[in-house]
């Protein structure tokens, strides 16, 4: 009922024409018709099949009023007011002789009332009718209201099953209703029709297909990539101080009404290789929400503004997407503060992360990656903006041993069957992603031997790799040496 006063009050405002960018066409026809008898003025419809026909009333379309300028000129030549919703009209917003004709109604509407109310799933409004448009917006459904639709679709399935009883998990439909905020009632409809006709069941293990197919929905031609499936804290080494600070943010990122002020997010500094990507994804494993991925380096745009757009689209669906962990991968490239010359590209993209990061009221968990953040604009990286600066460091030799059998018993390997004293030992200096790689190494060169992996192939493959702390000997000095005191150890 609310939209539907919402529209109702547009109509009477006397703005002429009317901009509705949705995909629920069926929908908005409805509440036109709906409208018709209250706004006591005719309502019709138009189409490229089947021309301008009345919405409310079961009549033959007008003849010959397919060809979209023999329909506005139809329009134009009516005598009595009336609402016209025309539909999929934008490919023919590019002749100028309807832009003319579109215009003429407008300009005419004081005296003869005809609304031009235009649907589609996108549209550009041509310069010279812009400001005699207004715009509106379907109302997402809210949590009560979704549960109202997950409500009629398992009476529905129950009707259409006699004899099966549908089971639904409350908590379930709890988390359900939650991940479905954000997307079209019709949309939320669908999926959860998806959800129930493929078991007959509201469970747990819909959500994660559920999530997936709501990303796809919201994120077309977007530069944000989604992940459901996180890493556990469990798969990564070290790391002791940050686990301890996100458990104890934990329950409070999850609570709808928490005493506390909720986290904002994380700067995550270190050494390549050391975890920074993979501890990112451990944070949305640890509260137990999807992980959206920001690349920065894919935001850019050879378009005046597209880049803009790119950012604030990638925005919009981590709000929707919320509550998630929104991961900025290698922030610095995005926002660095270079001496080249960008035509202001860089502090408009700044401009636009911090006013979202000031306003946005969604449940968004940042985890902003770098591995130079004396490239990063101060505006961002002060307290405020981010809750905590962690520098995540070369491994120590607890942390080198938990990685070496973690990624041992990934390949179904015992790690008791190996020197790991010796491995440890040999392996100073070495990043995870180091570690890790010389042991893929070091099975090919078992398997090239036809022999099993032994401890003699790991120390062989350690003693021919020279790491990154060596061949980037000064840059790594340099950057540990500036994090000491700037940074929180994450280990």
């Amino acid at each position: 009922m609310n939209e539907l006063h919402d529209l109702e009050l547009t109509l009477r405002s006397s703005t002429p024409i009317l901009i509705i960018e949705s995909l629920e066409e069926m929908r908005i026809v409805q509440l036109f018709t709906r409208l018709a008898f209250r706004l006591g003025e005719p309502a019709f419809q138009w189409s490229v099949t089947e021309g301008i026909k009345c919405i409310d009333a079961d009549l033959p379309p007008k003849e010959d009023t397919a060809d979209p300028t023999e329909a506005l000129k139809h329009i134009k030549s009516a005598t009595q007011p009336g609402n016209y919703v025309l539909l999929d009209f934008h490919p023919f917003l590019d002749d100028p002789l309807h832009v003319r004709l579109i215009k003429e109604i407008a300009q005419e509407h004081e005296l003869v009332p005809r609304t031009l109310t235009f649907i589609s799933y996108g549209m550009t409004i041509p310069p010279e009718i812009r400001h005699m448009t207004a715009r509106f917006n379907l109302r997402l459904p809210d949590r009560a209201a979704i549960k109202t639709l997950i409500k009629e679709e398992a009476q529905r399935w129950v009707v259409q099953n006699p004899g099966q009883k549908l089971k639904a998990d409350r908590t379930a439909v709890d988390q359900l209703a939650g991940n479905l905020c954000g997307v079209t009632a019709t949309d939320a409809r669908r999926l959860i029709r998806a959800a129930i006709q493929e078991d007959g069941a509201i469970t747990h293990s819909d959500l994660p297909d559920v999530m997936k197919a709501k990303y796809e929905l919201i994120s077309q031609d977007s530069v944000i990539s989604f992940e459901y499936e996180t890493a556990r804290f469990n798969d990564i080494a070290g790391l002791g101080k940050l686990k301890t600070w996100l458990k104890q943010r934990q329950k409070n990122f999850a609570s709808k009404a928490g005493k506390l002020d909720k986290p904002k997010g994380i700067m995550l500094l270190g050494v390549q290789g050391c975890g920074k990507s993979l501890a990112a994804k451990a944070v949305a494993g640890t509260f137990g929400v999807p992980l959206l991925r920001l690349d920065f380096g894919a935001l850019y745009n050879k378009f005046y503004g597209e880049t803009e757009k790119n950012l604030r689209k990638s925005l919009h669906t981590a709000e929707v997407m919320s509550p998630c962990v929104l991961w900025m991968d290698e922030i610095e490239k995005g926002l660095s503060q270079s001496d080249s010359p960008d035509d202001g590209l860089s502090q408009r993209i700044l401009g636009t992360l911090l006013t979202w990061m000031a306003e946005h009221q969604a449940n968004v968990f940042i985890v902003a990656t770098s591995n130079n953040i004396e490239q990063m604009p101060p505006e961002l990286i002060r307290k405020g903006r981010l809750d905590e600066i962690f520098f995540v460091d070369l491994p120590d030799e607890t942390t080198r041993r938990a990685l070496f059998e973690i990624h041992l018993r990934q390949r179904n390997l015992a790690p008791s069957g190996f020197a790991l004293d010796e491995l440890v030992s040999s392996s100073e200096g070495f990043s995870g992603a180091e570690i890790e790689q010389a042991i893929v190494a070091a099975l090919y060169a078992a398997q090239a031997q036809e022999i099993a992996l032994d401890s003699q192939h790991l120390l062989e493959e350690l003693a021919r790799t020279r790491p990154l702390s060596i061949v980037m000997a000064e840059k790594v000095q340099s950057l540990r040496r500036w994090a000491a005191e700037r940074t929180v150890p994450a280990g």
